[in-house]
């Protein structure tokens, strides 16, 4: 079994592109098994942290993984270079219309909290630096995005928008994935059952990237084909964010004088979005602008998934 294993994890770039073009074809063909796909992806997102989670040794764990000069290379990148790289982006495009603007901000401000874990580890990075990173990306980012639309902005959106998704996406994809991942292994060592199912949580984190990948671009595709005139305006941009976020990320680490290990985990920070937790914030926004910017988060998912592909074998040869 563990040749299988084997080759699933050195063969992962090809399933998750597989995945992909399965999800693309599926969406299109099945509208109704399209929507079924997006009743799934939260519940899929949360087996793909708990599995991940699990594999992480808590209970081993007996160095600080909190780096102070990590942290501060974090926050910086993710909270002062790559808003104001964002802000130059929109302005060197020229981006005039207002709800694609705020489906930019939105998606381009929030650093990732959940699957950002798992492609970590995937590439080279130290999953364990991100994990327990993510409740001050999660607070930082609640904080700020205020302020940030404030800056960037001329109109208070946030009269139409609640904190209640980041809060319950927080809660599905960190806290609870997280809790069953300490249960499980507290009672592997007191029980052979928690053990066998601890084992099996190891097959698990490549097998339901690939459910993920498969869910969001399947449930999407039809939204993102019927608004090709607002992909064609923001792809551009998402295009430019991919190429450059990672470096500015890996660019903080040096700054601060960080090991390989922990530039990969930054670069992957800056450079992976929070589109799965602020699409409900986009989806609240008023009907007139609804369409356009959720069109523009989601188009955002579907070139991170592709870029985030990439970075999981080119980041570890490039940052060493």
């Amino acid at each position: 079994m563990q040749h299988i294993k084997s080759f699933i994890e050195n063969y992962q770039i090809y399933i998750y592109l597989t995945a992909v073009i399965g999800g693309v074809l599926t969406g299109l063909i099945s509208y109704s098994f399209a929507n079924f796909l997006e009743s799934i992806v939260s519940v899929c997102i949360g087996i793909l942290m708990f599995s991940m989670f699990s594999q992480i040794p808590f209970f081993k764990i007996k160095q600080n993984f909190l780096n102070v000069r990590f942290i501060i290379a974090l926050l910086i990148s993710n909270f002062i270079v790559i808003p104001l790289f964002v802000f130059c982006l929109v302005q060197l495009f020229n981006i005039t219309n207002t709800p694609v603007i705020i489906g930019l901000y939105l998606v381009l401000l929030t650093p990732c909290i959940d699957y950002v874990i798992v492609f970590t580890a995937l590439g080279k990075g130290n999953e364990h630096f991100m994990l327990f990173a993510t409740p001050l990306l999660f607070i930082f980012q609640i904080l700020l995005l205020p302020i940030y639309f404030t800056l960037f902005l001329d109109i208070d959106i946030f009269s139409h928008m609640t904190i209640v998704p980041f809060i319950k996406a927080f809660s599905m994809f960190i806290i609870l994935p997280l809790i069953f991942a300490l249960l499980l292994q507290f009672f592997s060592s007191k029980s052979k059952t928690s053990n066998q199912i601890l084992q099996l949580t190891a097959w698990l984190p490549e097998i339901f990237m690939s459910f993920v990948l498969f869910s969001v671009v399947g449930s999407q595709i039809n939204k993102i084909i019927h608004n090709l005139d607002i992909v064609l305006i923001v792809v551009p941009i998402y295009i430019c964010f991919l190429t450059i976020s990672p470096f500015i990320g890996a660019l903080c680490g040096k700054l601060f004088k960080l090991e390989a290990e922990a530039k990969r985990t930054l670069a992957f920070s800056s450079s992976t979005r929070n589109a799965l937790v602020v699409l409900p914030l986009a989806l609240v926004l008023p009907k007139d602008w609804v369409t356009i910017t959720t069109t523009v988060v989601i188009t955002q998912t579907l070139c991170e998934l592709l870029g985030e592909i990439i970075f999981i074998k080119a980041i570890p040869k490039l940052i060493r």
